[in-house]
């Protein structure tokens, strides 16, 4: 399901540049506005349950306080995450989205592995992709399920040097480099750095904090034949730019 002629579009947390993020409402309009998937955070919860949320704490996403390790789920089912919507669990987004939604889930909380797998194994696993910036936490990922794709979420240069173990450890099939990069490095430093990972067979999937960096000086369309999967913000904006250079 990941291997397309065109390029895939996630929505990063769902649609969250007009809805909350990672609610099951941002997560349904990113599908309707075109995008061919939804990426996610998730946690582990005092009980031991999956939810989608990206801080450590609920406090700047909903209307209580309190780190979610430390609540059951039926205390952060009280939160209220805007427009009405509640803190979903993976199991309900699994279930919830159509069978052909693609589903990026990173692991925030390396507590959350094992029962990630059992989650994403029940639930047509072709569909999921796994990250994390923690090595930990994929380590910890595959010991429960070997097969579903996953991409390494990039950092710092130093995760870079160690792509080639990595790679081969962890069976990886992308790295996720953050467009914040050029900034950091200049363009032709990370171009280098992404064709470098491409000679080693990996795919390349593109996110940012800030969608401003991905239309800034054209820095996208200049990155064209790169990359096989962005994460937007803003859905819409990002399909109707694609289609312009001809990747949609």
């Amino acid at each position: 399901m990941w291997e397309r002629d065109n390029v895939i579009v996630l929505g990063h947390r769902g649609y969250m540049s007009k809805f909350p993020e990672n609610s099951l409402l941002a997560f349904k309009k990113a599908l309707e506005a075109g995008a061919d998937g939804i990426e996610l955070d998730v946690w582990s919860t005092r009980d031991g349950k999956v939810i989608v949320m990206h801080d450590e704490t609920i406090d700047r996403t909903s209307n209580m306080r309190g780190r979610q390790k430390d609540m059951t789920l039926e205390e952060l089912k009280k939160a209220d995450i805007g427009m009405g919507e509640r803190i979903p669990t993976l199991k309900e987004v699994f279930e919830v989205l159509p069978k052909n939604a693609l589903i990026n889930v990173e692991i925030k909380d390396k507590d959350a592995a094992k029962e990630v797998a059992k989650i994403v194994r029940d639930n047509n696993p072709e569909r999921a992709m796994i990250s994390s910036f923690s090595v930990e936490a994929l380590r910890e990922y595959r010991k429960y399920d070997k097969d579903t794709i996953m991409g390494i979420l990039i950092d710092n240069e130093e995760v870079v040097q160690r792509l080639p173990k990595l790679k081969e450890e962890l069976k990886l099939w992308s790295v996720n480099v953050p467009m914040e990069a050029i900034p950091l490095l200049g363009f032709e430093k990370t171009v280098q750095a992404i064709s470098w990972a491409r000679a080693l067979g990996l795919k390349v999937v593109l996110w940012t904090a800030n969608d401003e960096l991905f239309y800034k000086n054209d820095h996208l369309a200049k990155l064209k034949g790169l990359f096989e999967v962005v994460i937007a913000n803003d859905v819409e904006r990002m399909i109707k730019y694609l289609g312009e250079l001809g990747l949609r």
